[in-house]
């Protein structure tokens, strides 16, 4: 099922997100399943609870899309429950990114190159995996919903002066959007 994206301005994309019980782990595949159809509905790579109004830790990703033709096998399809990003490290490296929960807005942001992350599987296994390049980008991206951060919230001040009036629109369901959006309440 198709869920709605929670737009910029509800409360609960800046909450810090808590984990997932032993029971609720034993019926989250629909969870799973729904989360990334929502994503693949709005051509997303990555999607996290906060985002369709669940502040619990999940977020599925595929950056498959996000490599060249002939190397889509470096991609990776996954969900990470729980997760907690153990040590990062590396350059830090710059690169535009966006968001669904904030339609038409780019920026420059600045990650390490390398992450060593710790999540449970929907099966409710545990992984320690390492990620480099894009996969940990676009990673970190969502690891950042979990905690309560946006993209935006790690722009430059000039950049975030820039986008005020745009964000305050989102916030107010005032943005052109191709997918199905859940704006705050006035």
């Amino acid at each position: 099922m198709i869920l709605p994206v929670v737009a910029y301005g509800d409360p609960v994309l800046k909450k810090d997100c808590e984990d997932f019980t032993a029971e609720e782990l034993q019926n989250i595949q629909e969870l799973v399943d729904n989360m990334y159809e929502t994503m693949y509905n709005a051509n997303g790579v990555g999607l996290a609870g906060p985002q369709i109004g669940i502040a619990k830790r999940i977020f599925v990703i595929d950056s498959v899309p996000m490599f060249d033709e002939g190397e889509e096998s470096k991609g990776v399809k996954k969900v990470f429950i729980n997760a907690e990003i153990i040590e990062e490290w590396g350059e830090e490296w710059g690169m535009e990114e966006g968001c669904l929960s904030i339609p038409g807005i780019r920026g420059e942001v600045f990650r390490p190159d390398n992450l060593k992350i710790r999540y449970l599987d929907e099966k409710g296994q545990e992984h320690i995996e390492e990620y480099d390049d894009m996969n940990a980008r676009v990673i970190q991206h969502e690891y950042d919903h979990i905690e309560g951060i946006l993209f935006t919230d790690l722009l430059s001040p000039l950049k975030k002066r820039m986008i005020k009036g745009k964000l305050a629109n989102i916030s107010k369901g005032k943005v052109p959007h191709e997918y199905k959006m859940r704006f705050p309440k006035a």
